[in-house]
């Protein structure tokens, strides 16, 4: 098992940053990918960034090209999403999810583990 704990949430005003962490633990070496989904109230929970480990391949929704960052620490097997330049439509639960497969990172399906989501708001 493997066990993800999200971090970093919180309120900012449009335009502001914020970094989300995700700390991996438990049988972290089964782990090949990692990434970050979104859900807003009312809406499906969407992808919004991923990293592959072997290669270090990294995915963005469009919506957030440009103005999201996915990095890794392997040291501490965390993973962390700089956002920047943020609007009030990123408002959402964000999700943390670990991955046995490299591949299909894009969709939920492929994530065999999941966190507790954190909350982001943006303020207009």
């Amino acid at each position: 098992q493997v066990q993800l704990l999200e971090s970093g949430g919180g309120l900012v005003q449009a335009g502001g940053s914020l970094r989300l962490s995700c700390a991996a633990s438990g049988r972290t070496f089964s782990v090949s990918g990692m990434g970050w989904f979104r859900q807003a109230p009312g809406k499906e929970r969407e992808f919004v960034s991923a990293i592959r480990y072997s290669g270090g391949s990294v995915y963005y929704a469009d919506s957030v090209k440009g103005r999201f960052t996915i990095s890794r620490d392997n040291a501490k097997n965390t993973v962390y999403l700089q956002m920047n330049s943020l609007k009030p439509e990123d408002t959402a639960v964000y999700y943390c999810a670990a991955g046995k497969t490299g591949w299909g990172l894009t969709r939920a399906a492929p994530y065999d583990y999941w966190g507790q989501g954190t909350q982001v708001t943006v303020s207009s």
